[in-house]
């Protein structure tokens, strides 16, 4: 059965009528990505050409996906809103809590037993409000996503960063906050600022070691962790079409290392063939009858410098494969010059672990070409060097690479197989000897590769690669192991050289059954959900106070964060994952990551009213116990990383009042506003130098606050002395109500009382 199968053919059905619409009143032809959002507009009425990066446009998602981390809060605060049921197809995935240690088998028992009460939540949750449920060990949310829900030419949101995975199928998926899910289920338009469209058209073919992988970390140096931010990645050409479906949701996965919204390709016979295989054919057929409007007008094709704000060419014939890190995404180099910069900068090339999988590269394609490599590895009599560890991607997934024997030729080399879950590419991996904070070195195939992302450890090195690209260089265990042109010396003194792995896009035997899946019934209409009062796990929310109606006054400084400032840094994942469900206590993890301008420590900032330094938490709460709260002030893309918005509700917990930066990350920004935390940006940067560890924060203006107006910080230096600059902010009217109110939830609460 395909879920929502009727809801689907009346969108294909109406589609042509909906793009010849757009088309005429726009008066141009249409990238896909602008066919995408304008079908998708909550008013078809209203169709204009909207501005990219100035105008915001309300649309209607499809569909609604959460992860269990994301989905404790969003269901939380979907049931303050006092709605009976999701108004829109919405499921729920247990993918986050699983802790990697054991092996699948323990590990999810494991889960089972410690997060019995937050799956009981969910589950019951689910069932009251008619959303499909997937059982612990099912399948990372991307994933299943993929093989279950995604079809071309719709529109989903997701409440983690990495939604975009689905453009790999042709769907304009978007990573978001927990409160814009709680929009959207709530029956209510969902607002972007419409994004600007990177054309990047792909040539070629690839070959030999080469694989999808090695375009998006080709891209992630190419434009960095921010050059997306503001922009959907449209990609097409005869290269793009080369490509399998799960390679082109590899792309489209780890884009959100980039900043874009979104990434999405246009319809091509790949993805008929990936709907064909996962039973959905019948999908495939409606898509291929209107495969003009999920593709971008010819007219675009032909001159994309006209239709898109920026516009690349990557010739896949001759790219070469890459290895980005240590500690950022985007430090791109390729695999031939690893031996160069390694040395170059002293980084440990000795290779302790090498991990495949996660939600970026696990599908049967990658399994497949890493197993081909296993295999000439078992013959010619080599060993691992290296830790090996393997994540299917889903239970579909590990029971098609067992019953094809992938997962036996692992397991024969030293490999370990763990749950189908996010495990190390989110911190949930519980490493011996990581406490100890050893310099050392990882790979992985993951999309993340912050300090201390994997193990806790913020001494790991962490580099990104292709599977098989991870796989070779587990064998060698060194960093600087080329596998296109190196030799290995094998237990019997002779010198082999790896061939070109091989692999298969599609599984020859088909796909097997959907397991561990409950579909969306509604069972407990009408009955309470109860909550612990003494849980550790689980709180139910109280609503935050509306504004005051007046101007900040002597709010003092809370922290100024040096450098990078990723979610990861606001708000850890890893151990604090089990409090996800939990605001208060979770709370006890916000900025502990983040360096202080004023001693180059973390978690430790000068209180005040003390004098004395302590752990940021405790020094925000005791502002907020005393009464005007406190003020955070960061440097460029500030909160970029995933998309949990727990980093934008601990600071409104805590009573952090303004968050003062250089720049935003796209939705750590929209997090902040929708919880009613006010975001301004320096109009000159230069003025974050300004700000001291003693100064108490005037922002004025906020009488008048409205849409296009600026801001006035007045900072109160500890001497007497004060100094005043402008600031910025992107409010529009609707996200001011959302200030006004005390965070979007209330308005939606209050609607429904």
């Amino acid at each position: 059965m395909i879920p929502e199968f009727e809801k689907i053919k009346a969108f294909y059905n109406d589609l042509p009528g909906r793009i010849r619409k757009i088309r005429n009143d726009l008066r141009r032809p249409l990238t896909l990505s602008e066919k995408l959002l304008y079908s998708h507009l909550y008013d078809q009425t209203r169709l204009t050409l909207f501005t990219r990066g100035i105008d915001y446009v309300d649309l209607t998602p499809d569909r609604v996906a959460m992860q269990d981390a994301t989905a404790q809060m969003a269901m939380l605060q979907f049931m303050v809103t006092g709605r009976k049921y999701s108004s829109v197809p919405s499921s729920v995935h247990c993918d986050h809590l699983i802790i990697a240690e054991c092996g699948a088998e323990k590990d999810i028992h494991s889960a089972m037993e410690a997060n019995k009460e937050v799956y009981d939540f969910l589950r019951s949750a689910c069932s009251k409000y008619g959303i499909d449920f997937w059982e612990p060990g099912s399948g990372i949310i991307h994933q299943v996503i993929l093989e279950n829900y995604a079809f071309p030419g719709g529109m989903m949101i997701g409440a983690d960063s990495h939604t975009p995975n689905a453009g790999g199928l042709g769907m304009l998926a978007i990573g978001v906050g927990g409160a814009d899910v709680v929009d959207v289920m709530a029956g209510m338009n969902w607002e972007l600022k419409l994004p600007g469209i990177i054309g990047i058209k792909l040539t070629g073919k690839l070959r030999g070691w080469s694989s999808a992988k090695d375009i998006i970390l080709k891209i992630a140096g190419l434009i960095t962790v921010k050059g997306g931010t503001g922009h959907i990645i449209e990609y097409f050409g005869d290269g793009a079409e080369s490509l399998s479906c799960t390679g082109k949701a590899t792309i489209c996965n780890m884009g959100a290392e980039t900043g874009a919204t979104s990434s999405v390709f246009g319809f091509d016979n790949s993805m008929a063939d990936y709907l064909t295989v996962t039973g959905r054919e019948e999908i495939a057929r409606l898509a291929d009858n209107v495969r003009s409007h999920l593709v971008a007008d010819p007219e675009v094709y032909a001159s994309p410098e006209k239709y898109y704000d920026k516009f690349f060419i990557i010739d896949l014939s001759e790219l070469e494969p890459y290895i980005n890190g240590p500690f950022t995404p985007d430090n791109a180099i390729p695999v031939s010059l690893m031996k160069e910069q390694a040395v170059r900068n002293g980084w440990p090339v000795k290779v302790d672990a090498g991990l495949i999988g996660s939600c970026t590269n696990s599908s049967y394609e990658d399994i497949s070409r890493a197993a081909s490599i296993v295999r000439y590895v078992l013959s010619e009599k080599l060993k691992f060097r290296s830790e090996f560890i393997v994540t299917p991607g889903s239970e579909q997934i590990r029971s098609l690479a067992e019953r094809d024997g992938f997962l036996d030729l692992l397991r024969k080399a030293g490999g370990q197989v763990y749950a189908n879950a996010c495990g190390p590419c989110i911190g949930q991996w519980k490493r011996k000897g990581a406490e100890n904070k050893k310099v050392n070195t990882i790979i992985h195939s993951f999309n993340r590769n912050f300090s201390g992302r994997a193990d806790g450890n913020p001494n790991t090195h962490a580099f990104v690669a292709s599977p098989e690209i991870v796989t070779a260089i587990a064998v060698a265990g060194e960093l600087t192991f080329n596998p296109l042109t190196d030799f290995l010396e094998n237990t019997d003194g002779e010198r082999v050289k790896i061939p070109e792995p091989q692999g298969f896009s599609i599984p020859p035997d088909g796909f097997g059954k959907v397991k561990g899946y409950r579909r969306a019934a509604a069972g407990l209409k009408g009955k309470n959900i109860i909550i612990a009062k003494d849980s550790e796990r689980l709180q139910l929310l109280v609503p935050f106070k509306k504004w005051e109606g007046s101007n900040f006054y002597n709010l003092p400084l809370l922290i100024k964060v040096k450098g990078k400032c990723t979610t990861d840094h606001i708000s850890m994942a890893g151990f604090w994952l089990k409090y996800r469900g939990h605001l208060e206590k979770i709370s006890e993890n916000y900025m502990i990551g983040a360096i202080n301008y004023f001693n180059n420590q973390s978690n430790s900032v000068l209180n005040q009213l003390t004098g004395e330094y302590a752990p940021v938490p405790a020094v925000a709460m005791s502002y907020k116990n005393a009464g005007p709260g406190s003020v955070v002030a960061g440097e460029d893309n500030f909160g970029e990383g995933s998309s949990r918005e727990h980093a934008a509700m601990e600071p409104r917990f805590l009573g952090v009042r303004a968050v003062i930066v250089k720049s935003f990350a796209r939705i750590h920004e929209t997090n902040l506003k929708k919880q009613g935390v006010l975001t301004i940006t320096f109009l000159n940067n230069e003025d974050y130098d300004k700000i001291r560890e003693n100064d108490k924060i005037d922002i004025l203006g906020l009488e008048k606050f409205s849409s296009g107006s600026q801001l006035t910080v007045k900072l109160n230096h500890d001497d007497g002395r004060a100094e005043e600059f402008p600031v910025n902010h992107s409010y529009n009217e609707t996200q001011i109500s959302w200030f006004k109110a005390g965070s979007a939830l209330n308005i939606i609460r209050i609607a429904n009382m």
